[in-house]
């Protein structure tokens, strides 16, 4: 049966996903239960942020609005938000999962679940984007735009409700971090701080880049116009990219050119950031 939190009915993920978000709302409570026997000074914390919820979903959703809210939209009012995306998007509680799952197994600073859902602001912030690209789909876009806002200001991370994220992303650090409203991020991609998916300033209508599965994108990159980043590419650090980007290409540089090929298939889901017979000297 479905769960009830708050007279709100939390309809089911999608098959393919639901398992998963049961199993991870699973390890997510052991692990929050731990932390709390380890440091009674977290039990509090532990029990408002995980152990009192009855679902994922709704301690996603309570996380989220105690981040969000303001003098002009409150706690109560988000969590409300909130609870409609997930009842009329089950799938917004899948991507969620398979984000936190990739923050866990790709940065080498965290081996948990709990950490992430609690203090990585990238993940807070795409989950947030998440809600209010539900709200701009659905024609609530003032509403979207409060969202966005609320997102820049709480977690120095810029995404237009607009844009299209996939799933399995992992948004590191996250601060500085913007992304147009006619941008595409597919499955399986790693951003670090930084870097922007803008336009060029002189265009209008579709103007921002497509990030294909699996890219790799470095700290302080600059990826400008409406361009594609191929399927398993890796872009350095600083670089400054204007021109497409082939699949499985390293490119580097300002402006950014080719340099070689990275060594694994998909380099945002293996965060491999060195090169194969590189052209460059440092």
């Amino acid at each position: 049966m479905p769960g009830h939190e708050n007279n709100v009915v939390f309809l089911p993920v999608e098959d393919a996903a639901r398992g998963a978000v049961a199993a991870l709302w699973e390890t997510l409570r052991q692990e929050a239960g731990a932390a709390a026997q380890r440091d009674q000074a977290l039990a509090r914390a532990m029990n408002s942020a995980v152990l009192m919820h009855a679902s994922f979903g709704h301690a996603l959703s309570h996380r989220l609005a105690i981040k969000l809210s303001d003098h002009d939209v409150d706690r109560d009012e988000l969590l409300a938000l909130i609870h409609g995306a997930y009842t009329d998007r089950p799938g917004l509680l899948g991507a969620a999962a398979a984000d936190l799952e990739a923050v866990k197994d790709r940065d080498p600073c965290n081996t948990e679940v709990l950490t992430p859902f609690l203090y990585f602001k990238g993940f807070s912030a795409l989950q947030a984007y998440r809600v209010g690209h539900w709200l701009w789909t659905t024609g609530r876009r003032h509403l979207a735009r409060h969202v966005q806002s609320r997102i820049s200001e709480a977690f120095a991370i810029d995404i237009h409700p607009a844009a299209v994220m996939g799933r399995g992303i992992m948004l590191d650090h996250g601060s500085g971090l913007v992304i147009g409203e006619t941008a595409v991020v597919e499955d399986e991609v790693s951003i670090l701080q930084n870097v922007t998916l803008g336009g060029t300033g002189k265009e209008t209508g579709d103007r921002h880049p497509k990030v294909r599965r699996g890219v790799l994108i470095g700290a302080g990159a600059k990826i400008l116009g409406n361009i594609e980043v191929g399927i398993g590419a890796k872009v350095g650090a600083g670089s400054v990219v204007v021109t497409p980007v082939a699949p499985y290409t390293s490119v580097v540089g300002v402006p950014a050119r080719p340099v070689g090929k990275p060594h694994t298939a998909l380099p945002g889901v293996t965060m491999d950031q060195t090169l194969s017979e590189p052209e460059y000297m440092i």
